[in-house]
């Protein structure tokens, strides 16, 4: 599935700090080895400059085409889900997936599809009882015995 896997060590997130500073200063550029300069374009330093915090805070970074095809114990990792969660997702049809040979696969698009309607679930959920409770609907003695107090 990956042909080659880039990992940056500890001792290297130090050394980040400053790429990542120059890259939220604005304009960065790039100089080859012959002198020729070349202009980082807005969107890949906004990349760039995300994978070094999420790296400096310790996330591990994984780079991939937007056609990659997961093994299904893949995708459950990247959704952060227990694989068998994941097979009754893609049992019941929730998430695509396809044969490849006798394993399933599943796309990353459908992966990523998945994980956008999952969150915008819980943003919505969250709006909800935000909503409720600022209404009033929820109460502090919910869930107490008659006579019980919640001090």
């Amino acid at each position: 599935m990956v042909e080659e896997a880039i990992s940056i060590q500890p001792q290297d997130v130090a050394g980040l700090a400053e790429v990542s500073r120059l890259l939220e200063s604005g304009s960065v550029s790039l100089t080859g080895s012959n002198g020729e300069q070349v202009t980082l374009p807005e969107e890949l330093c906004k990349l760039l400059n995300s994978a070094i915090r999420r790296r400096e805070d310790g996330k591990s970074i994984v780079v991939l085409t937007e056609d990659q095809e997961l093994t299904t114990e893949r995708a459950a990792e990247l959704l952060g889900m227990a694989h068998h969660y994941m097979l009754r997702e893609l049992d019941d049809g929730i998430i695509a997936s396809f044969l490849v040979g006798k394993d399933r696969r599943v796309a990353l698009q459908d992966v990523l599809a998945y994980a956008k309607r999952q969150a915008e679930v819980r943003a919505a959920l969250n709006e909800m009882t935000r909503d409720a409770f600022e209404a009033g609907l929820y109460d502090n003695h919910i869930g107490l015995l008659e006579g019980q107090s919640d001090k």
